[in-house]
């Protein structure tokens, strides 16, 4: 598939200048800093070295005096209290750690992780009842309820009190919760609007232990869950995320949790974590036990008190992983099979696949995997129960929660955010979403945002990538959204003579130089295509991240290619 390539705007080049002289680095990195909005030492300083110091007042948080209050009289009075949270890993992680820290001071607690299938997503009226019908007085919300304004009235009828702690869009009215955690809402003043749920979930242990006296040790230990639900729920790593996200890591590679601990082993990989190791290595795991079977076992993995224990959970979750693999398979398979043989797939600017019999838990990956393949909004539909659920996708640039309320009338709900979102409809009303749900987006994408874009950050020589540029350029990390690995662009690249082969299905792995360059091992993943074009020795333009191979102990920079374009004449 064609990409497009686009430069990054050029800073202000008094700004890269002074960067330049202040850090006595070179223009090339003075620029990648400028592009994420640092243009002094200071600034600078806090972005290379985030230190738990940086981090907002919880008491900034709207209703966090309100919910700690109630906490604690739920503490004094022996109340039973019940942690409550969505199936993902977002709401996993934050139901493991608020479980984890308050059951050192609440005699009677327990937790609840909604059934996907039975109860879907959110506070349920099942879960509502469970809590009744078990004397649970009071209900903690995380990472879902900030829409749920019917479920909290009916727990209040019931005598249940809620707070939410929730990171998602509010709608035109808030829950009458006894305190609601949200720094989306308007009337929230809380600094940093971009916390992950469970990022919710430890300012409000937080808020406690300031309150009452608990030193910070005593809480950071919980920072590896709040790195796995930042990597894995795809909030911006930046502000608070970065600072929570960088000691998360550490922890991650120096001491995990018994739960995440078990899991890297299962993975095959027990240290030096990344963002993306999590995303591809950890965070499919923990959903898996979800989308497969019960997500309430992911839960007793991270809260697990042994390493034997969550060895045990770990091996389960493993099992669940892997049938989840296979109905992926199968599923993309088949919806791929289904986009080939519809003649009017090719015109359309959407992709909406329906089948009754795919298995509801793994269609937000198939839906990810369509668009990586056409690169256009997607919609994955099953049937589910009397209903037909469905999972959607967008590219980027393009707002699908917009579409999808533009369709709001054919469907019984819908959630989610820009680029990713969940919905329902009646199955009589399928065949007119798949039309509506086309002429939406027909009308309102740019035909530039159908064709996949790669955002290069400068261009460079291959060599000026030398060990203190790499050791540099690490600091940056840790990498993803809002802080992007740094893509570059050389141009005029040339293979090493017969250093050039496919591995894998349709990876190319080859050696280059350019012109008095260092000779630069390279991987390009899905490229293979390119190989006879570069074998025949015309130079050509590559985009790539840079990034560190170790092999049998052996450390060096390897090119990590995401495009190649060849090319007869040099421009």
């Amino acid at each position: 598939m064609q990409k497009r390539w686009v430069e990054q705007d050029v800073p202000d080049k008094q700004t890269v200048e002074h960067l330049i002289e202040s850090l006595h680095i070179d223009e090339v990195l003075a620029t990648l800093l400028a592009q994420r909005a640092i243009t002094d030492f200071e600034e600078a300083k806090t972005y290379f070295r985030p230190e738990l110091t940086h981090l907002h007042d919880p008491f900034l948080m709207k209703d966090m005096e309100k919910a700690i209050v109630r906490i604690e009289q739920a503490i004094n009075t022996g109340e039973r209290v019940l942690i409550y949270g969505d199936y993902d890993v977002d709401g996993t992680t934050s139901v493991a750690l608020v479980f984890s820290f308050f059951r050192k001071y609440l005699r009677n607690i327990n937790f609840y992780i909604p059934d996907r299938y039975k109860e879907g997503y959110g506070i349920s009226t099942i879960g509502i009842d469970y809590a009744a019908a078990n004397n649970f007085s009071l209900i903690i919300a995380l990472d879902c309820g900030i829409k749920s304004n019917d479920k909290v009235d009916y727990a209040k009828s019931l005598g249940v009190d809620f707070i939410i702690c929730d990171h998602h869009l509010p709608g035109e009215s808030i829950p009458d919760a006894v305190a609601v955690l949200d720094p989306k809402r308007k009337d929230c003043e809380y600094p940093f609007k971009e916390l992950s749920g469970c990022g919710i979930g430890f300012k409000l242990i937080e808020a406690y232990s300031q309150k009452n006296d608990i030193p910070f040790d005593d809480i950071s230990c919980y920072l590896d869950l709040v790195a796995v639900s930042i990597a894995s729920d795809i909030v911006p790593i930046t502000g608070e995320n970065r600072v929570l996200a960088a000691h998360g890591l550490k922890k991650i590679n120096s001491e995990p949790c018994n739960g995440l601990q078990a899991l890297m082993e299962v993975a095959g990989k027990t240290d030096s974590y990344t963002i993306t190791d999590i995303v591809f290595a950890i965070g499919p795991r923990i959903n898996a036990a979800g989308r497969i079977d019960d997500a309430k076992h992911a839960v007793n993995l991270l809260i697990a008190d042994t390493q034997q224990a969550a060895r045990d959970k770990g091996f389960l979750i493993n099992l669940k992983n892997t049938e989840r693999k296979e109905h992926d398979l199968n599923i993309t398979e088949h919806a791929l099979e289904m986009i080939a043989t519809d003649d009017t797939s090719a015109g359309r600017k959407t992709t909406v696949v329906y089948h009754e019999t795919w298995h509801k838990g793994v269609i937000g990956i198939v839906a990810s995997r369509l668009t990586e393949k056409y690169y256009r909004p997607t919609v994955v539909l099953t049937k589910s129960n009397e209903h037909v659920a469905g999972s959607a996708r967008s590219v980027m640039g393009f707002d699908l929660y917009e579409a999808l309320s533009s369709c709001s009338d054919l469907l019984e709900q819908f959630g989610g955010h820009k680029y990713a979102a969940g919905l329902t409809m009646k199955p009589e009303n399928v065949t007119a979403f798949i039309q509506r749900f086309e002429e939406v987006v027909s009308q309102t994408i740019a035909d530039e945002l159908l064709i996949q874009e790669i955002r290069i950050d400068a261009t460079i020589k291959l060599k000026q990538i030398s060990s203190k540029f790499f050791r540099i350029l690490n600091q940056f990390a840790p990498f993803g959204p809002g802080n992007m690995a740094p893509v570059f662009r050389s141009k005029g690249v040339s293979v090493v003579c017969g250093q050039a082969g496919i591995v894998g299905t349709n990876h190319l792995k080859m050696n280059v130089t350019q012109e008095d360059s260092p000779i630069f091992e390279c991987i390009a993943f899905g490229l293979g295509k390119h190989l006879k074009s570069i074998e025949k020795g015309i130079p050509f333009d590559i985009c790539y991240t840079i990034e560190e191979r170790v092999w049998k102990e052996k450390r060096s920079i390897q090119l990590n290619i995401k495009d190649i374009r060849t090319y007869d004449i040099l421009d």
